[in-house]
């Protein structure tokens, strides 16, 4: 009986060090992850987020030949003011890249009736007599691109992938080169489209797509904070969301 409870007297006493021991490291091991959250969370106030109060403020630091993501499906979810205010400012040589082109007095058409856009590069522009106009007498550059491939290719940049493969556009000119990117006042062609890289995977042929970036992101979203988190409405997030991470600064609307 002596043995029995001196047994068991051992086995509490292993018991009580074995908790104390994993208390202890539970708390350790907390306190490293408090720690690492701390110094990678992802707000930075060497990054902070500015409010302005007039749009046209918040463009003007927007230069001669930038690039220019703007989002927006059709005439939803674009940053109607922030396109008005580059009216305001007159930069000129713009790269656009949006899925539209606008219509002639709203969104990205405005500019190009001011023809402050050098280069367009959309999937779908049917709705601008003027982007049309100038396309085909010379005075505007245009990139057509299909939509989901327009749609990666921004989504590729913000992701730091340069480029990637799809087997859309393959067998057309897109994979061939030599669609119209400018024209000559005579019609002869004065830019073509680069040949694309062919290749092959699992017996199906893929064309190579170059990611897009951009110097400015312009963006509509529904609410914002000084920590720079925006949320988005509805349908408004469509082409806004992946422009924001793949351009070098993003103004939101």
């Amino acid at each position: 009986m002596a043995t029995l409870k001196a047994f068991c007297r051992a086995e509490s006493l292993l018991f009580r060090n074995l908790a104390v021991h994993r208390r202890a490291s539970l708390n350790f091991a907390s306190h490293q992850l408090s720690k690492t959250c701390g110094c990678y969370f992802s707000t930075s106030s060497l990054r902070g987020s500015q409010f302005y109060s007039n749009p046209t403020e918040a463009v003007k630091d927007i230069p001669n030949g930038a690039t220019i993501l703007v989002g927006g499906f059709g005439l939803c979810g674009i940053p109607e003011n922030l396109i008005n205010s580059l009216l305001k400012t007159g930069v000129k040589g713009l790269t656009a890249v949006s899925n539209n082109a606008g219509v002639d007095n709203f969104g990205l058409g405005l500019l190009l009736q001011t023809k402050q856009i050098k280069r367009m590069i959309s999937s779908y522009v049917g709705e601008n007599a003027e982007f049309e106009r100038q396309y085909l007498s010379g005075e505007l550059e245009v990139e057509l691109t299909p939509q989901g491939t327009l749609a990666e290719r921004i989504r590729a940049g913000g992701a730091g992938v340069p480029a990637f493969f799809t087997p859309t556009g393959y067998g057309t000119l897109i994979q061939e080169g030599g669609s119209p990117i400018k024209y000559n006042k005579d019609g002869s062609i004065a830019i073509a489209s680069e040949e694309r890289e062919v290749r092959e995977f699992n017996g199906r042929h893929y064309i190579m797509e170059k990611a897009i970036t951009g110097d400015f992101a312009l963006i509509k979203a529904w609410k914002a904070d000084k920590a720079g988190n925006i949320i988005f409405r509805k349908t408004a997030r469509n082409f806004n969301q992946p422009m924001c991470k793949a351009a070098k600064t993003t103004i939101v609307e």
